[in-house]
C-alpha cells in the first residue's frame, strides 16, 4: 500500500521478510499491550484476576495482530499509547515526590 502509515510493518518486512511476520507482530502487540495495561491501570488486582486479564489480553491481541497484517497502524498506536502513559506516570511520580 502506497502511503501507508504502518512503519513497523514495513520495517519488519524489510528486515525479516514474510516468514514469521504474524508471530513477530503478535509478540510486539502483546508486549506493548501489557506495558499499556501496567502503566494505565492504577488499581492493584489479585493474582488470579491479573492472570485472567493477561489471558484475555493475549486472546484479544490476536485480533489486533490480524489488523496489523492488513497494515493498519495498530502496533504504532500501541507504541504511542505506551509512551504517553509512561510520560504521564513519570510526571505523576515526580509530582508526588515533590510534595
Amino acid at each position: 500500500m502506497e502511503g501507508s502509515f504502518s512503519f513497523v510493518f514495513n520495517f519488519l518486512l524489510e528486515q525479516f521478510g514474510t516468514e514469521n511476520m504474524f508471530l513477530t507482530l503478535y509478540i510486539l502487540n502483546l508486549i506493548f499491550s501489557v506495558i499499556s495495561f501496567k502503566l494505565g491501570f492504577a488499581r492493584k488486582l489479585s493474582p488470579l484476576k491479573t492472570v485472567f486479564v493477561y489471558i484475555m489480553l493475549a486472546i484479544g491481541v490476536y485480533l489486533l495482530t490480524i489488523f496489523s497484517i492488513f497494515q493498519l497502524p495498530i502496533t504504532e498506536s500501541l507504541i504511542v499509547i505506551s509512551a504517553v502513559l509512561a510520560i504521564y506516570r513519570f510526571r505523576l511520580h515526580r509530582e508526588r515526590k515533590n510534595r
